[in-house]
């Protein structure tokens, strides 16, 4: 099973995908833990891209994919969260997936207004050592700025600020959002409303995934 997760910043991107991974038991691929990685390494030009709300470009991306994807715990399948962006690294995926002859069973397309996406976003906190991400308004954590689960500081990353929230939103409408076209055309796209609770999305999600199962076995 091949899945491909996009919407706007902030759509719920990672927590589907984690979710799905869980069940499904095939890696999540997010580009932007991987961005997070290089950039706590002290890579100064995945830093001002990120920062900026700027998208990372095409080459350097799929370098990332392309490495990802050819790694043996990728050979029963995979769910990619935060790639393709545009329509380049589209071709670039269909023309890797040619290559490794494997194929896109689904993409789907988390859709969510923008004021939503600001709220949940500059409302969001993520634990500087686990990775566990909480909302202080509708899934807070048990102690103020404390993690959950291992008990670190939670921090407000830099790009969650409202400005740069809008900016990488707005950068998501122009670069991104034709996607939804080219899968469309490709008759790959389902759109699933992200502005519900994670596990009615997820439940969403899965009923898709079922069905399509069910209709190429």
């Amino acid at each position: 099973m091949i899945l491909v997760i996009f919407g706007p910043p902030g759509a719920g991107k990672g927590t589907q995908s984690d979710l799905l991974s869980n069940k499904l038991n095939i890696p999540h691929i997010s580009t932007g833990d991987i961005f997070r990685s290089e950039i706590k390494s002290g890579n100064q030009e995945m830093i001002q891209y990120v920062e900026k709300g700027l998208l990372v470009p095409d080459s350097v991306v799929n370098m990332i994919v392309e490495r990802a994807l050819k790694s043996d715990n990728c050979k029963e399948g995979f769910i990619l969260d935060g790639y393709p962006r545009t329509i380049d690294q589209a071709n670039s995926l269909e023309n890797l997936l040619w290559i490794l002859k494997k194929k896109i069973n689904l993409v789907v397309n988390l859709s969510v207004q923008e004021q939503v996406l600001v709220d949940r976003m500059t409302q969001r906190r993520l634990c500087q050592k686990c990775g566990a991400a909480y909302n202080i308004v509708t899934m807070p954590p048990k102690k103020r700025n404390i993690c959950d689960q291992c008990g670190s500081d939670l921090m407000q990353r830099k790009d969650d600020d409202p400005d740069t929230v809008r900016k990488r939103i707005h950068v998501y409408q122009t670069e991104t959002a034709p996607l939804i076209d080219y899968y469309k055309k490709k008759k790959m796209l389902h759109n699933v409303d992200a502005s519900k609770k994670p596990n009615e999305i997820f439940n969403s999600i899965v009923k898709i995934i079922e069905k399509e199962v069910k209709a190429t076995s």
